[in-house]
């Protein structure tokens, strides 16, 4: 178990890709995700590149990608971005802004970061520099990627 696990996270959109390989003990005991999440998911199968088609993978990539999102919709209930999570996006904009980051950038790392201030959970995930900026704002939980994928 990590020093900072806590009893209840958000989890980013690359926990969810990654969980089946990811250790239980590195994540919270009660877990949610964000609408946003669900979203760049429900985006996943029909963003398989082209170079997987001339490989062949395409299929295979697809079927992949849809059963993660089709697990997640059965698994969690997402946590809107509703107006509290939208009046949280401003100061989330500002501090990557004040941090020298371009808040056009990760649009969706933002609108999560949001939710997760909005909602006081610490975010979980395997790319904490894409949260970089925000300290003090959110409690970002750095979770090891998986060495096997």
């Amino acid at each position: 178990m990590t020093d900072s696990r806590h009893a209840q996270g958000l989890l980013d959109t690359n926990i969810i890709i990654l969980r089946e390989w990811i250790d239980p003990d590195d994540l919270p005991d009660e877990m949610a995700i964000s609408a946003v999440t669900l979203a760049e998911l429900s985006a996943g199968p029909h963003l398989v590149r082209s170079a997987d088609e001339d490989r062949g993978y395409a299929a295979a990539e697809r079927a992949r990608r849809t059963e993660v999102l089709q697990r997640a919709e059965a698994e969690f209930d997402p946590i809107p971005f509703g107006a509290e999570a939208a009046r949280a996006y401003g100061r989330i904009v500002a501090a990557v802004a004040a941090h020298g980051r371009s808040p056009r950038r990760r649009v969706a790392d933002q609108q999560i970061a949001a939710i997760s201030l909005a909602e006081s959970l610490p975010l979980y995930t395997t790319n904490p520099d894409d949260y970089a900026g925000l300290d003090g704002l959110i409690a970002v939980v750095p979770v090891k990627r998986p060495a096997t994928v």
